[in-house]
Parts: structure tokens; C-alpha cells; sequence
């Protein structure tokens, strides 16, 4: 009965609910804006940075990510790599060895890191083919290597030259190769660009000693959001010699600057928050003193005070649901435009991203629980201005109400 009269009471006067109804559509509608940015340009930015760099996860040999010794490397036999790559949500598993050697060319040394991958799986991670400005991309059959630009211009070095590797094997041997340049890639970090030899595995286990040995096995996943059973099924698989470590403890310095940013966006949601509750509460107190009269009528004739504050509860909380309700579904089909069609940035903002090799774009989030919670969020500011009403109609006098 209560619900029912409090409905009807809500279209007596449309203008009213719809000024209530609205401030609630507009501050869910920019509140899930806002925080869909937010979580999106994180999402993107550690999706980014894993794909050029480390993965979401990286199986390697205990010790190795302190100490970057050949030693440490590991054996990760086919069927496990495959049970691995089965594993719900893994996109990618790419195998590398790594290792430090003098790279020379005639009269010029540099140190280089030499990289020992998996042609295919390798540039599906990384994208390593597309970066290749000249020459060709590594063949798994041969024996060419593919060099950073930066790497090229300190050596002088041009396709078909060849390269001297001097360095040290897993078991304290030298390791010497001459191998020709095959291709030159365009790296977006300049350490990397300026150091970076990649050759194909074998070839690579071959000159340091390591057979059938990886020094990390990076993994790609669909979404950061499933890390965690990734990691929990990658560990039930791992042998007693495997550390796994996740983009977060390989790549700290993302992580606290995502943390950082999340704490200041937080700040701004906030401040949205009570401008919004403010809204709300002005609109509801102009609701309220218009309807002064009408709560001293109904008082006067009988209606108890309780149950008038709960029709009017209701009155506020059906309002509040309906502003929050098309709120929400109203900002689906902005998300998912956003999230179609990512906003670029330009001018200084996007140097910062071309710095860190990431595309300058602010991507968006479509994780339902935005939608869900800043909802929730709006209505639970909605339903505490509903004290006012609940403190004015208890301390109603019906004659005063009646004449006033």
C-alpha cells in the first residue's frame, strides 16, 4: 500500500521528479565516465607495457630477476609450456633467452643484451615484425640477427654486415659468434634501441651453452583482472626451481604511478560526490518546502507523522533508483562507443606516451562493476538526503504548516 501511494504521489507533480530523477541520471552518468576513463587508461597502460616488455606474468629460475646470470636459467619441457598455453585466458606464451656480450663491428664495440626468442610467438607479443624498418624479420631457420637502430648507428653497421658476439657461456666458456645483420628494428625505449641483438632461440642456446635452457617464459592474458587464477594455475604447474613473478613486481615504478594517479582520481571522484550531494539536497529541501502545506494537511486529518516520513522515503527512494537506474543504462552505449573509439592525445601529453612506447590514446573501461558501484554510489548519497525530509516532517507542527 505504502509503495503504491508513494508511486502515485511521485507523478503528482512531474516536474518535480523529474528535477530529482535527473540530478541523480547526470551525476551517475559522469561519475561512471570518469572512473571508466580512469581504470581504462590503466588497464591500457600495463597491457602496453607487458606486451613490449615483460608480460602480465614471467616464469623464470629462481634467483635470476636479482641476479641476471645464465645459470639461473631453466628447463621448461614442451608439455608443460603446452599445459601452460591451455590455461584459461593465457593469449600468448613466448620463450626467451637472455644474456650480456660485447656486439662489435669493425673498430666499434658496445655491450649488448642479446635476446634469444621464438620468431612467431615473439612478434605476436611484442609486435617485433612490424617494427622492422629495414631488412628482414628473423627467419626461424637462419642464423641472421636482428638489431636496434640505435645499435646500427653506434656500430655502423648495415644489413649484411657482420657482427662479432663476445661473451660468456652458462658454464664460464666464451661464447663467440659471427653472425650477419638480417634486420634493423625501430625500438620506442632508447636503452633498448641502442642495445638490443635478437637472434632465434636455437642459435642463441647454441652460443651460451644452454640447451634446451630459458632464462624467462613471458605470458600474455586477455585482461589484468585475470592474473590472479592465472598465476594460481601456472603455479600448480611449476616445478621447484620456477619463480613466477607478476608485471607488478617486475615493473614497480607502473605500479606506483598507477597507485598515485588512482588516489587523485579518487580525490576528484569525491569532490564530484558533494557537488552532487549538494544537488540532490537542494533539490530535495525545494521539494520539501513546497509540500510544506500538504504534509500539514495530512497530518491535521489524522495520517501519522511515521507513516508520512515513510511514504515520503519511499517517494525519494523510487526517484533516486529511477535517476540512477537510466544513469547507468544511458552511459552503456557512450562506454561502449568510447571503448570503439578511443580518444588520441596530442600536443605534450602525447610525447609522454610515445616516450614509454605506448600509443597516445585514453582507452575506457567496460568492467561492469563501474556501472554497478558508481550507481550504488549515487543512490546511497540520494537516499542520506532523505534525512532532511525525515527531521522536517518530525518536527512539523500542523498549524504552523497550515498557515504558513
Amino acid at each position: 500500500m505504502y509503495f503504491s501511494l508513494s508511486w502515485r504521489n511521485i507523478w503528482r507533480n512531474k516536474k518535480r521528479t523529474l528535477i530529482l530523477a535527473a540530478s541523480v541520471f547526470f551525476a551517475v552518468l559522469l561519475s561512471i565516465v570518469m572512473r571508466s576513463a580512469q581504470l581504462g587508461s590503466y588497464a591500457y597502460m600495463i597491457h602496453s607495457s607487458a606486451k613490449l616488455l615483460t608480460g602480465y606474468l614471467q616464469v623464470q629460475g629462481k634467483g635470476y630477476w636479482e641476479n641476471r646470470s645464465l645459470d639461473k636459467g631453466i628447463h621448461i619441457s614442451l608439455q608443460d609450456l603446452e599445459r601452460i598455453r591451455r590455461i584459461e585466458n593465457v593469449t600468448n606464451v613466448t620463450r626467451r633467452l637472455e644474456a650480456f656480450a660485447l656486439v662489435s663491428h669493425l673498430n666499434k664495440t658496445r655491450v649488448g643484451q642479446i635476446l634469444g626468442i621464438d620468431p612467431q610467438s615473439e612478434t605476436k607479443m611484442t609486435g617485433l615484425r612490424d617494427k622492422v624498418i629495414k631488412g628482414e624479420y628473423l627467419n626461424p631457420n637462419a642464423t641472421n640477427l636482428l638489431i636496434g637502430k640505435g645499435l646500427a648507428e653506434i656500430l655502423q653497421a648495415d644489413i649484411g654486415d657482420s657482427l662479432v658476439i663476445y661473451g660468456q657461456g652458462a658454464y664460464g666458456q666464451m661464447a663467440v659468434a659471427l653472425l650477419p645483420v638480417g634486420g634493423i628494428v625501430d625500438l620506442p625505449f632508447e636503452t633498448l634501441d641502442n642495445s638490443l641483438v635478437f637472434m632465434v632461440l636455437p642459435a642463441a642456446q647454441e652460443i651460451f651453452s644452454m640447451e634446451n635452457r630459458l632464462t624467462s617464459l613471458p605470458i600474455m592474458i586477455d585482461d589484468v583482472r585475470h592474473l590472479d587464477h592465472v598465476y594460481r594455475d601456472v603455479r600448480a604447474i611449476a616445478d621447484e626451481h620456477w619463480s613466477i613473478m607478476t608485471w607488478s613486481e617486475m615493473m614497480p615504478d607502473l605500479k606506483e604511478n598507477i597507485e598515485v594517479d588512482n588516489v587523485s582520481g579518487m580525490i576528484m571522484l569525491a569532490i564530484l560526490y558533494v557537488v552532487i550531494a549538494f544537488g540532490v539536497f537542494g533539490t530535495v529541501m525545494m521539494m520539501v518546502a513546497e509540500r510544506t502545506r500538504e504534509f500539514g494537511i495530512l497530518i491535521a486529518v489524522g495520517m501519522r507523522k511515521g507513516r508520512l516520513i515513510l511514504v515520503s522515503f519511499l517517494e525519494s527512494i523510487l526517484v533516486s533508483f529511477l535517476g540512477a537506474v537510466a544513469g547507468m543504462i544511458a552511459s552503456i552505449p557512450i562506454i561502449l562507443y568510447l571503448i570503439n573509439h578511443p580518444i588520441y592525445i596530442s600536443g605534450e601529453g602525447a610525447k609522454i606516451y610515445e616516450n614509454m612506447g605506448i600509443e597516445p590514446i585514453m582507452n575506457f573501461s567496460g568492467d561492469p562493476t563501474i556501472f554497478i558501484s558508481q550507481a550504488l554510489v549515487a543512490l546511497a548519497i540520494a537516499l542520506i538526503t532523505t534525512l532532511y525530509p525525515y527531521l522536517f516532517i518530525r518536527r512539523l507542527e500542523p498549524v504552523k504548516a497550515l498557515h504558513g
